[in-house]
């Protein structure tokens, strides 16, 4: 599995405890941060964040993002508003096992700003051990795990038929939205480089004038 690690500008403090956390527990994966870093001289909200990380899974670059901002709850609805994201919010340890278990989504997002105290650290690094503790889509309680996985299944199909194609969401979005997103060339250039050939890379090559993609 490759993985992306992504946060708003607002908790770029947070970047690199978040992906080590992530390479720490999600054994065997290839993790990759793609900041928000304190370095970065360009700001970007949750929103714009939340439309990169549905560019890194609808072109098959990542197959999972953990992403957040300050609450949680903005970035996960936003990632949802990308076609082909399911992004839960977790903001404990067993909020993350749960979705994992039963809702086998693409996304997670954490609330990183919201009452983080002096223990806000330590439930991060469980809340992502406890997200990786086991392969996704078990279901739960496992009396019921056949009938949680199939409902997951329905749900992701409802989802993919009430969903517009990743190109015409974008086509549809505003030009300085799209400009400003696409600024962010590290994760541009990712995509470029390593996702899937087809509607979605051309779309992005010819928003970068290359002719010869």
């Amino acid at each position: 599995m490759r993985i992306g690690v992504m946060l708003a500008s607002s908790q770029a403090d947070k970047s690199c405890a978040l992906f080590q956390a992530v390479q720490k527990y999600a054994a065997g994966s290839d993790v990759v941060s793609f900041g928000c870093r304190t370095d970065e001289p360009e700001i970007y909200s949750y929103v714009e964040i939340a439309l990169l990380a549905g560019l890194l899974l609808a072109s098959g670059d990542v197959d999972f993002i953990v992403t957040g901002c300050s609450s949680g709850q903005g970035m996960m609805l936003a990632c949802n508003s990308f076609p082909g994201v399911l992004c839960g919010y977790a903001p404990t340890p067993m909020d993350a096992w749960l979705f994992a278990q039963i809702n086998n989504g693409n996304a997670v997002s954490l609330p990183l700003g919201e009452g983080y105290t002096w223990t806000g650290g330590e439930n991060m690094e469980r809340t992502i051990e406890k997200l990786f503790s086991e392969p996704f889509g078990q279901g739960c309680p496992r009396s019921e795990a056949e009938r949680k996985r199939r409902d997951t299944a329905q749900l992701k199909e409802i989802r993919r038929l009430s969903q517009v194609e990743p190109v015409e969401f974008l086509d549809c979005l505003d030009e300085t939205l799209v400009a400003k997103f696409l600024g962010k060339r590290d994760v541009i250039d990712d995509i470029l480089e390593n996702g899937r050939r087809g509607p979605l890379l051309d779309w992005l090559a010819r928003q970068r004038g290359l002719t010869n993609f």
